[in-house]
């Protein structure tokens, strides 16, 4: 009687427990497959520069199984908005931090700050004037406005007066550019700039520069724009202008406006980054970080130049339009 007695009371106590036990083991099974979580922040988030990055990002999020939360400031000259970003990443003890900010210095104390915190920093796009980040993904400028330059010098004989147009002195890409485009121009005396100077960061204000360039009496007939944002006013003002073929009209990224653009004949030829395949090994070596494997110190993403002799080959499709492949 005593056994059965015994048998029962065992059995009622496995039942009334049980629901704890399984809790236990869900729960623990449950954190075990939680994916990571990365944060990503950008300096704006408009732009099909921006968006190509996140798309990439996006694909690589998928493949890894892990959740990337994508943040900006509203105007992407909001260092300090950035760097408050930074801060709440932190807070929120964030498994990775991917980062493409406005500053190369202002950024520098908040990101080592993650550093300390044993929290893995990945810089893309941008420089970031640190020596303890875990890997910097982007594109060699420099070398991309040694492209340009050798780009317009097989397109005018080297007989040109040109206009460079680019804005945010602070930015790091804005500078390598400038200088590796310099560094080409120098060796060709013949060859003029008669306008370099930074302007406002919208499309509207490089439309309005360039007309009044153009009009002016400095006889300009070759224009570089280093950055997406200026090559859209650029283009759009020598199409309204009527001067299509008639300016060398160099620009940097492939947005649908540039690609139009370039199909029209207005832009001669397009510097193009890789942005998406930028995203993608952000959050790829992100991961490998995370799972304490070796990432690259540095990883160049690449540059082709585009123009309508090669714009509708397969290789050069996949880059223009990465979300169509």
């Amino acid at each position: 009687m005593f056994k059965k007695n015994s048998l029962i009371f065992i059995l009622i106590f496995i039942l009334l427990i049980s629901p704890f036990l399984f809790g236990i083991v869900n729960l623990s099974t449950k954190n075990h497959d939680d994916p990571k979580k990365i944060s990503l922040i950008l300096k704006t988030q408009n732009g099909d520069y921006w968006k190509n990055i996140r798309m990439g990002a996006e694909v690589a999020a998928k493949e890894f199984n892990v959740k990337v939360d994508f943040t900006s400031t509203k105007d992407e000259t909001d260092i300090d908005g950035q760097a408050g970003l930074v801060n709440d990443a932190i807070q929120r003890k964030t498994d990775a931090l991917i980062l493409a900010l406005g500053d190369n210095n202002r950024i520098v104390n908040v990101t080592e700050k993650a550093v300390s915190e044993k929290i893995p920093v990945l810089v893309i796009d941008s420089k970031l004037s640190s020596n303890k980040i875990n890997s910097y993904i982007a594109t060699n400028n420099v070398k991309a406005g040694k492209i340009a330059g050798e780009k317009l010098i097989s397109l005018s004989n080297v007989n040109s007066r040109i206009a460079i147009i680019n804005f945010t002195k602070e930015s790091s890409n804005n500078k390598e550019r400038e200088d590796g485009l310099m560094s080409v121009i120098s060796k060709h005396p013949e060859m003029k700039v008669v306008y370099k100077e930074p302007v406002a960061p919208d499309s509207e204000s490089a439309l309005v520069l360039t007309k009044k360039l153009v009009l002016g009496g400095e006889r300009i007939n070759s224009i570089i724009a280093l950055n997406y944002i200026s090559s859209i006013g650029v283009a759009q003002a020598i199409d309204e202008l009527g001067l299509a073929g008639k300016i060398n009209v160099i620009t940097f990224d492939n947005t649908p406006e540039e690609i139009e653009y370039l199909e029209k004949g207005v832009i001669e030829a397009i510097v193009t980054q890789s942005p998406f395949g930028m995203g993608y090994l952000a959050v790829k070596y992100a991961v490998l970080t995370v799972q304490g494997k070796k990432i690259p110190k540095y990883v160049d993403t690449g540059l082709v130049v585009i123009d309508r002799n090669n714009m509708y080959l397969p290789k050069y499709q996949k880059i223009l339009f990465p979300f169509t492949q």
